[in-house]
């Protein structure tokens, strides 16, 4: 079984940011993202307008929620041999509803990846007050130029602190 972290998230969350469940290095570190070719800090960094990919993990934290984004997954718990998405069996959602109404400021709800999508907005239901946005994933294993990924994520930048 493997588990997903606990959310980063702060009282000025307007963006939470959905991912599947960690990865085995991401299991092994204790920290969000942490493949070295997983592109979502360099993602988020394009997204907030800052070098998030090269800093200390704790200082990438600090500066998501400052930006007014937030982390967390739709699995908190599942059997899984190796990384992939693919491989996500049996598993336990967190409840994103209730949590998603700890957060007061909180405008839209972002999936990192088909498969957080597709679990996410079952738990969340159709017709849900916030945007539900999918993205293609972070991922090295989806296989799509960062490009058209940044193209897709550069729409989270509205729903951040200091933006409309």
């Amino acid at each position: 079984m493997k588990a997903s972290f606990p959310p980063v998230i702060s009282t000025t969350t307007r963006l939470l940011i959905l991912g599947s469940l960690p990865g085995e290095i991401s299991l092994t570190r204790g920290q969000y993202y942490a493949h070295p070719r997983n592109q979502f800090w360099t993602l988020m960094g394009a997204v907030t307008g800052q070098t998030l990919a090269g800093l200390p993990y704790p200082e990438r934290l600090d500066a998501l929620l400052l930006a007014g984004a937030g982390l967390w997954d739709v699995v908190r718990a599942a059997e899984r041999v190796g990384s992939l998405d693919a491989n996500i069996r049996a598993h336990d959602p967190n409840d994103l509803g209730a949590f998603a109404e700890t957060l007061p400021g909180l405008r839209a709800i972002a999936f990192n990846g088909a498969k957080a999508a597709a679990i996410g907005q079952k738990r969340l239901g159709p017709g849900y007050r916030l945007p539900l946005i999918t993205l293609p994933s972070s991922s090295p294993a989806h296989a799509v130029p960062f490009d058209r990924k940044l193209a897709e994520w550069i729409r989270l930048k509205p729903y951040l602190a200091g933006e409309s």
